[in-house]
Order: structure tokens, then sequence, then C-alpha cells
């Protein structure tokens, strides 16, 4: 028990210290409440951010969170985005919420390593810059 404590807090404390340091691009973040995403058309993203929404396709959360992210057994994450920190997002996906169904997603490879990316995305959708339905890189 102790040692799968350690290895979530390693991996909270590492995630937390690329988030300060760097962007996917390069740019030092500044605290200037600028977009975690780029997106263009509303339907062509970053790499990060279409990672993020790859990831969401492949662990199914639209069974609980509908197809749009409007909600259907699962909270809307469209409302939910609007007021939830990154912090409480990677918190509530890896460790999950039990009392509510949420499962915990800290054993999924898939999720630990784009759950970044799935927020961009999701505050994309939150913020209306990204369109629902498919996902296309920039320039494509």
């Amino acid at each position: 028990m102790i040692r799968y404590f350690v290895s979530v807090m390693s991996i909270a404390i590492v995630s937390a210290a690329a988030v300060m340091a760097t962007r996917t691009d390069g740019a030092a973040h500044a605290a200037d409440d600028s977009p975690p995403y780029t997106v263009q058309d509303g339907n062509k993203v970053d790499q990060k951010t279409l990672d993020g929404w790859k990831t969401w396709r492949a662990l199914a959360c639209e069974r609980c969170h509908g197809a749009e992210q409007e909600g259907l057994v699962g909270p809307s994450l469209v409302n939910s985005l609007k007021t939830m920190s990154k912090e409480d997002f990677h918190t509530t996906v890896i460790n999950g919420r039990a009392e509510k169904g949420m499962p915990p997603w800290g054993g999924s490879d898939l999720m630990v390593k784009n759950w970044e990316g799935l927020y961009d995305y999701l505050k994309g959708r939150s913020d209306g810059a990204i369109k629902p339905g498919h996902l296309f890189p920039i320039g494509q």
C-alpha cells in the first residue's frame, strides 16, 4: 500500500513539475490565463490536445459523461471544467471518486501519459472553443 502511495505521489509531483516548467510547444507557462490548448476552426487542435481526445475515445469516457461531454450517469464535463482546477481534475481521473461511481484511472498507462491532454481537450470543450465530434491535427 505504501509503495502504491509513493508511486502515485511521485507521478503527481513529476507531472506538476512538468506542467509548471513548460508547455508542449516549449513556451514557458505564464499566469496570463491563456488556454492550455490550441484550436483552429473548432476541430483542428495541437498534438497534446489531440492525444487527450484519443484517450477520451480509447477509454470510452462517453459511456458515463456522454458523447458530447454533457453528462449521462456521470456529470457534464462541459460544466465541471468551468470551475474544476487542473490539479482537481488530475486527482479525480487518477484516484477516481468511488462514492460517485467514478473509477480510478491511475492504473491505465494511457491515462497517466495523456491526462494533461485530456484536460486540455475537455477545457476546450468547456470553453466552447472545441466542437464536439472528430478532431484533426492542426495543418490537416
